[in-house]
């Protein structure tokens, strides 16, 4: 895969994100630059890199000796707090939408499936990053036992966290979605997922930055389009703040 440079892409989309509140950002002129760069650049990243594309992966001796939580870092509701002092043994993750056998599975479910463990950078669009060593399913697997439907075009994943009292929410297409290193993790470093990083499970997209990669995920749903989901940006942020709904890196 072509490697390209992450710090210029991660200081534009900060500087679009720091735009985004601006007044000239809702004109259907600025709306459309912004849609087109965003085509062009998820367009470019497809030509450079196949299904099978693959993230730098790092040694253990690599990893960052802390891991920072960033956005939502504890969910107030009190089931998911009662949830979290006992260690999740009643949380299911759904896996729903335009699929022929919708899922609900523990998280003990969630660990018996096959595991896949990476050590990758994550890159947040506030300029910093980490490494750390991820454990989970491959989402695919999810995705193949569910039978997605052949319509489905994206997953959405469902949060249990809320900001500025909206729910939590992201989405990819169905290539990132059926990425090898495409894991709904339940460990960080070896440990299970604190809370702060998003337990009882995560989304690691390892060729996005760190917005896309989900917290406290509850449900994935299959879709064909996330036009009426939220407010149609495709995620939280990309709703919020106008960062773009494919940011790869």
């Amino acid at each position: 895969m072509v490697d390209l440079p992450r710090r210029s892409l991660i200081a534009g989309i900060a500087a679009l994100g720091a735009t985004a509140c601006s007044k000239i950002n809702e004109s259907p002129a600025t709306k459309g630059l912004f849609k087109a760069a965003e085509d062009g650049h998820r367009a470019l990243h497809r030509a450079l890199a196949s299904k099978q594309g693959m993230a730098k992966e790092f040694r253990p001796d690599q990893r960052s000796p802390t891991f920072r939580g960033n956005g939502s870092v504890t969910v107030a509701d009190p089931f998911y707090q009662q949830q979290l002092a006992s260690g999740f043994p009643d949380w299911r993750l759904a896996v729903t939408g335009l699929v022929e056998q919708p899922l609900a599975l523990s998280l003990a479910e969630v660990k018996a499936l096959p595991q896949r463990t990476q050590i990758t950078r994550h890159d947040c669009v506030e300029g910093w990053s980490a490494i750390g060593e991820w454990q989970g399913p491959q989402l695919a697997h999810l995705l193949d036992a569910a039978k997605v439907k052949k319509e489905a075009k994206f997953i959405v994943f469902r949060c249990a966290d809320t900001l500025y009292g909206r729910d939590y929410y992201e989405s990819i297409d169905m290539v990132d979605a059926y990425h090898p290193q495409t894991i709904i993790a339940h460990s960080l470093n070896g440990e299970p997922l604190p809370e702060k990083n998003g337990a009882p499970l995560r989304m690691r997209i390892e060729r996005q930055l760190g917005y896309k990669q989900a917290k406290y995920v509850k449900a994935i749903e299959a879709v064909e389009s996330f036009d009426k989901i939220g407010q149609g940006g495709g995620g939280f942020w990309e709703d919020v703040a106008g960062y773009q709904w494919y940011a790869g890196v």
